[in-house]
């Protein structure tokens, strides 16, 4: 080595640093991931460059140390990999953007593997160490066994080049901590870093500091070989912070439910199990693999947003990139590793590419299939956790008409006995009793009188009581010919009633509930009920109900467009046949049992406003001083 060699950094763009400092990263703490990965690199160099038999450290253990020195105030990164030589430190650390792994993988191209492995491309990522760092040190020794080098540079660019101090091959780079960032000289918080960034690199990553002395967790103060009064051996084994093999890494016939679900437990701790996981793991055209889960939503305030952690070649990118999930599946957890996403130069974004829909559009054929398969060979867990997903899976079915064919015939529709069809298991049923029609509630408690006068004829009863039922039972009815969706309130004289009976309408049974609902323009009919006990029924057709449930979605008061109600009154009913005598007889009494017949009619139909409870309260007292 020569005597000391000074110098500038020689840049592309006038005044670099404070451009990488301070517009380039997302985030300051990148700069570990980026120094961290290098270090990755330089291993995944010298085990490329050992199979290919022009270096002899197959059988080496290699690993990235990660020193937390609070006294010295340094974060100290170092590697066993392949190292540099003068002239290479020269070349990639002192021309900015000139990327060493582009370099490699030139030189090796067409060798078996064609640099497989290699994070980084951009060359920039070194100098993120000065965000954090005022001055940074390399301490590099190359495989070849030329001498060590020893590089420092300031924050203002200006280095020195001198002799180094290394026994083995491999780089230490040093940073100086500043003022400002001293929060990377706390053990938790560079630990916090590494997992976030660093949890799945592809080689063993290790942490030390004041910190990782003890091991058992204890408040007692010992030396690190001491036992103290807990009884815990202090004695620490020394542990990697990250797993280099992950699930997803695994052919999914290679793993278990318990993996996955220990899996899902470390990377999204806290959270309960999830319903059901997808393992993704695409070879050609798409590279890219990966597991999502279906997350259990405990209750309606929950947030309904869930996390895809994206990986660039095992690193850490971001959270819930929302161009590479559907958006209808935001819901989801999992992780995705993606070695061909178009990164920005930072790898902190993606860039718009045809590439990245493409992985949207894949992602959204395997919960498909998924959710197909379980529909087919797991009937009765599908069934179970249906509630859990329905709507979700409804709102990719509008949204999505790509998703909405492969998934359609997977699409359940629970009973009011809590039982589940399909959509063509129901039309079967009911080909001989109401072909092309389903008959539903929105509300079991509300129209029970309903779904009882239905459930007595054999009729399956449908639960569709979320907001977006209504959007897909019309997506539906669109898209299969002679279809019909009706509310159990809607179709009351067709379903209900004795069609061959001979019905003959009473003038003076329409006028007296007229005069009762005090609406001169109400719609009276008159049908034969299958069941006599109930005297009269209220409903509105299908299409009005949905319009005034598209005014609620969007904001509109439905009272500014009343929804209009006919009265079928049920001529098989003694009630009305009694109620028919008085009208006839002149009795006083006729009025105020129309009225209470008209009330109890609206009651079972939909809640009574104030003054109409107080009205049927004050007319049901009336006929009890009657009796």
């Amino acid at each position: 080595m020569s005597e000391i060699e000074k110098g500038g950094i020689s840049v592309q763009t006038e005044h670099i640093f404070p451009i990488i400092k301070k517009w380039l990263y997302s985030e300051k703490e990148i700069f570990l991931r980026e120094i961290v990965s290098n270090s990755v690199d330089a291993i995944t160099k010298l085990r490329r460059l050992s199979s290919l038999g022009e270096a002899d450290f197959a059988s080496e253990n290699f690993r990235v140390d990660v020193t937390v020195d609070k006294d010295a105030k340094t974060l100290t990164v170092s590697d066993n990999g392949i190292g540099m030589t003068e002239d290479e430190l020269k070349k990639y650390l002192c021309n900015i953007a000139l990327s060493g792994a582009m370099d490699f993988i030139s030189k090796y191209e067409g060798s078996e593997e064609n640099g497989t492995g290699i994070i980084g491309h951009f060359g920039l990522g070194f100098y993120s160490a000065f965000m954090a760092a005022d001055t940074v040190e390399v301490v590099t020794k190359s495989y070849t066994d030329s001498p060590a080098v020893h590089w420092t540079c300031a924050e203002s660019g200006e280095y020195e080049i001198s002799a180094g101090e290394r026994e083995t091959h491999g780089t230490d780079v040093i940073m100086h901590i500043n003022t400002d960032n001293e929060e990377y000289l706390d053990y938790h918080r560079v630990l916090a870093v590494l997992h976030k960034y660093c949890s799945f690199m592809t080689e063993d990553i290790y942490l030390h500091g004041d910190e990782d002395e003890h091991s058992c967790g204890c408040d007692h103060d010992h030396d690190h070989d001491d036992e103290c009064e807990c009884g815990h051996d202090h004695e620490k084994e020394e542990k990697p912070i990250n797993d280099k093999c992950p699930l997803w890494q695994k052919a999914p016939s290679e793993c278990t439910e318990e993996e996955y679900k220990e899996f899902y437990s470390k990377v999204f701790p806290g959270k309960r199990d999830p319903l059901f996981h997808i393992h993704i793991n695409a070879d050609y055209p798409l590279n890219f693999k990966g597991i999502l889960y279906f997350p259990r939503i405990d209750s309606e305030f929950e947030s309904l947003e869930g996390e895809v952690k994206l990986y660039y070649n095992s690193v850490f990118v971001a959270d819930n990139i929302k161009e590479v999930i559907p958006e209808y599946m935001l819901m989801l957890c999992g992780v995705l590793d993606c070695p061909d996403l178009p990164l920005n130069v930072s790898r902190s974004y993606l860039q718009n590419s045809s590439y990245v829909s493409k992985i949207s559009a894949h992602i959204s054929k395997k919960v498909a299939d998924k959710l197909t398969s379980m529909a087919n060979t797991e009937r009765e867990a599908y069934e179970k956790i249906w509630g859990d997903i329905r709507t979700f899976i409804e709102y990719g079915c509008l949204k999505d008409r790509k998703f909405n064919e492969k998934v359609k015939d997977a699409v359940l529709f629970r009973d009011t006995d809590d039982k589940c069809v399909t959509l063509s298991e129901y039309l079967d049923e009911a080909k001989e009793t109401h072909e092309k029609t389903v008959y539903y509630t929105t509300d079991k408690t509300a129209q029970a009188q309903y779904i009882a006068m239905f459930r007595a004829k054999g009729f399956r009863v449908c639960v569709l009581d979320t907001v977006i039922d209504s959007q897909y039972i019309t997506m539906l009815e669109r898209e299969n010919d002679g279809l019909k969706f009706l509310r159990v309130d809607a179709d009351i004289s067709g379903a209900l009633s004795d069609k061959d009976a001979e019905i003959t309408d009473s003038e003076a049974l329409k006028a007296a509930f007229v005069k009762a609902s005090g609406d001169d323009k109400l719609e009276v009919k008159f049908a034969k009920l299958d069941d006599e006990n109930v005297p009269a029924m209220l409903g509105a057709s299908e299409e009005s109900r949905r319009f005034e449930d598209m005014m609620r979605i969007y904001g509109i008061d439905p009272k500014t467009m009343p929804q209009k109600a006919a009265l079928t009154v049920n001529t098989a009913s003694p009630l009305i046949k009694s109620l028919e005598e008085k009208l006839s007889a002149g009795d006083e009494k006729a009025d105020v049992i129309a009225k209470s017949i008209y009330r109890l009619a609206t009651l079972s139909f939909r809640r009574l406003s104030g003054d109409e409870m107080k009205d049927f309260l004050s007319e049901s007292y009336d006929i009890l001083k009657m009796i």
